[in-house]
């Protein structure tokens, strides 16, 4: 007589051979095939529950849901190799997509992500500890630095019933992962995948389709068109998909390691205002006490001394950075200028206190628009003084213009030279990507003047502007001969972003070499370099006090870095961008970051936690191009490729959660009205095609879209004020 099987693998039995034992006749059921081997099955459950074998029981449980109308178990690929066929499957899509094309790399790593996870919790789902353990600890290390957050929580987990336990573990398992992915490299994918069925392709491909929401937009370009006309064609056409959240709905882990040996305890920032040199208080102080001899305050109104008190002494005094260790040159005449001028501003200007009774503040922009450049121009930068504008160049030069329509002159003018509003700059021999104005402040002492002078030292006018370039040069201009003076050698790649220190004399730098610098302008060589980020470096901002910088990346890195320029090293990493990192803005209370995408969403991030805080949607797709905050840092601004300007409120919002109030973009309609804020779900193009827009997050104060003029710039003025500057694109 045949061995009788074990009860706990009576499910996966045949029926019985000649020689073997038959099933008992007791046994209830219609006939001797799959209905008495499921009512068999029934009775050792219920003996099994009885007894207290729970694994035993939820092992039969799982084999019993696989088996076929005659009672035979189904069997896979993964069951029938145990669960080493999880790490083949994985270490073959790794390998593939590591030696595949530069250009399909990037977006096809975003895939390995979920299928890691959803691999790993397969495995512990399967009763498979010691496989599920061997599987995590060989590929863990591939998200260390984007994932940390999420690999701490997934890390404990071994076995069933900690899925059950697991928060992260139930998101994943209940919500599919969405993700983007152009049509011709997921074609490829699924193509490789089926023809490597037998060495795990199937086991991929079965991830994808039961625990993935993968998006295949055509992102071929549209005709022969390039640059800017290019996006606007894709933003305007059929090809204008919906910005979607990639990943999990509701879960936007950020992490503030900045790498994968960084300390559990985060690097202690100094957030404060740089501290004011003791001499120069003293100036700016009795300079003070003049203006308010001269013009006394109004009835209610702090005097100019009593302002400047209130702020040094709400200051903090034991989180503020040295001066000794960012050394500046000794201040002037026109520094102290300033800073009494900004004490004025301070106290005039608009407040903006954020959302009010939830109605937003009555924030007015001030548009600048240029006519006829026929997709020439790359940037647009306003200075301090809200005087000059200028505007770099496909052509490699770079145009200034007077916005109080002055004539821009020079001491080495010749005497039949004709004074004119605008002064071109010529230096470079490639394309213009950013201008960066020295500080300056509107001086009420300079506002006579008829032209530039060299001679007087409160001229309101900034003294340089700098200029990045694609022949990876960056070049230092003098506003007061409007001539070329240095010309700073680093970079091995195009230089996209270049931004002057908030207190002049040093400057940052970024390039496509994946690197940022940090420079002096008297020195030609970098003081610094700072080297951590695994693609182009497209954008840099300053911290407020000058003791850090910002660096924000794009292709496969996607991250924004926080870097101490006393020791060039980076002290803080976020990530949580899913497009890339297009611009960055400190808030001026030191303590926020904002960083926007080419996908249009904007991410708050707390440098003291180097948390996430907030995410907000509302700019349609081609990129977000400029962002500046309210002097009180309660209000963002931002402006891109979609041709609107919008105001954010950046307090977290506890009533809405996050959710979706409403869909739409800018300059489209519905049913025959502008669109402006967005209130629809879909809306129709110039041609009359339906087509579904953004989502707009409740964050959203107010929108104000323009005339088929990308923003290329916006700005805050020290008096609260919005400007913006772009051009026509019709």
């Amino acid at each position: 007589m045949a061995h009788q099987p074990p009860p706990a693998r009576t499910a996966s039995a045949g029926p019985p051979s000649a020689g073997g034992m038959q099933t008992p006749a007791t046994t209830p059921g219609p006939g001797q095939g799959g209905g008495s081997n499921q009512n068999l099955n029934q009775i050792v459950l219920e003996y099994l529950a009885k007894k207290g074998y729970s694994r035993t029981e939820a092992m039969l449980r799982k084999e019993s849901a696989h088996t076929d109308p005659n009672g035979q178990l189904i069997t896979s690929r993964v069951e029938e190799t145990g669960g080493k066929m999880y790490r083949t499957s994985f270490a073959l899509l790794h390998n593939w997509i590591e030696n595949s094309l530069d250009i399909y790399k990037p977006e096809l790593k975003r895939i390995l992500w979920p299928v890691f996870v959803h691999a790993f919790l397969n495995l512990v789902g399967d009763f498979y500890p010691r496989e599920s353990k061997d599987f995590f600890e060989a590929f863990q290390e591939l998200f260390a630095s984007e994932h940390e957050d999420d690999l701490r929580v997934l890390g404990p987990i071994t076995e069933p019933e900690h899925l059950q336990q697991n928060e992260l573990a139930q998101l994943f398992r209940t919500n599919k992962y969405r993700l983007t992915i152009s049509r011709l490299a997921f074609t490829n994918l699924i193509m490789f995948l089926e023809d490597h069925e037998k060495e795990g392709g199937t086991v991929i491909v079965n991830l994808i389709q039961n625990f993935l929401d993968v998006r295949t937009p055509d992102r071929q370009a549209a005709g022969g068109q390039r640059g800017l006309q290019r996006l606007l064609a894709e933003r305007n056409g059929e090809r204008d998909y919906p910005a979607e959240d990639e990943g999990i709905p509701g879960h936007n882990p950020g992490s503030a390691n900045v790498s994968q040996s960084a300390p559990s305890v985060l690097s202690k920032l100094a957030l404060g205002p740089m501290p004011m040199e003791p001499d120069m208080m003293e100036d700016v102080k009795a300079e003070l006490q003049e203006q308010d001899g001269v013009h006394p305050p109004a009835a209610g109104q702090n005097s100019l001394v009593d302002e400047f008190e209130q702020r040094i002494k709400n200051e903090p005094m034991d989180d503020v950075p040295s001066r000794e260790a960012l050394p500046f040159p000794p201040s002037t005449a026109r520094d102290v200028a300033m800073e009494v001028q900004k004490v004025k501003e301070n106290r005039d200007r608009f407040r903006v206190e954020g959302r009010t009774g939830g109605v937003g503040p009555g924030l007015s922009v001030t548009m600048f628009t240029f006519h006829n450049t026929f997709d020439s121009i790359n940037c647009i930068e306003f200075s301090g003084d809200n005087t000059l504008v200028a505007a770099g160049t496909a052509e490699s030069y770079i145009r200034v213009w007077s916005l109080d329509n002055r004539a821009l002159t020079s001491p080495s003018d010749p005497p039949t030279f004709q004074p004119s509003s605008s002064r071109r700059l010529v230096g470079h021999s490639g394309p213009v990507y950013c201008l960066s104005f020295s500080p300056s402040v509107a001086l009420p002492q300079a506002q006579t003047n008829g032209h530039t002078s060299l001679d007087n030292s409160l001229d309101s006018q900034p003294r340089f502007l700098l200029s990045a370039s694609a022949d990876a040069t960056i070049r230092l201009w003098s506003l007061d001969t409007w001539t070329n003076l240095v010309v700073y050698r680093g970079h091995q790649s195009p230089v996209w972003d270049v931004r002057f220190c908030p207190h002049g004399h040093y400057f940052v730098s970024c390039s496509a070499d994946r690197s940022a610098r940090l420079w002096s302008t008297p020195q030609i060589a970098p003081l610094r370099l700072m080297v951590g980020h695994d693609s182009d470096v497209e954008s840099v901002a300053w911290h407020p006090n000058g003791a850090y910088v910002f660096t924000g990346s794009g292709g496969s890195d996607r991250t924004v870095r926080m870097w101490d320029i006393t020791r060039g090293s980076a002290v803080r990493l976020f990530t949580g961008h899913v497009g890339n990192v297009t611009a960055l803005a400190c808030a001026p209370n030191g303590h926020v970051v904002a960083s926007a995408d080419d996908r249009g969403e904007i991410i708050l991030w707390s440098l003291a936690t180097g948390r996430l805080t907030k995410r907000m949607r509302g700019h349609g797709r081609g990129g977000i191009w400029s962002l500046d905050w309210s002097v009180e840092s309660s209000v963002l601004v931002s402006g891109g490729a979609d041709g609107t300007v919008r105001v954010w409120d950046v307090q977290p919002n506890k009533e809405s959660n996050g959710k979706v109030v409403g869909e739409g973009g800018a300059g489209t309609k519905i049913d025959g009205a502008t669109n402006g804020v967005g209130t629809g779900a879909v809306t129709k193009t110039g041609t009359g095609k339906a087509k579904k827009d953004v989502v707009v997050s409740p964050d959203q104060i107010s929108a104000f879209p323009t005339k088929k003029s990308p923003v290329y710039n916006v700005r805050f003025t020290q008096m609260n004020l919005v400007m913006a500057g772009g051009a026509y694109l019709p």
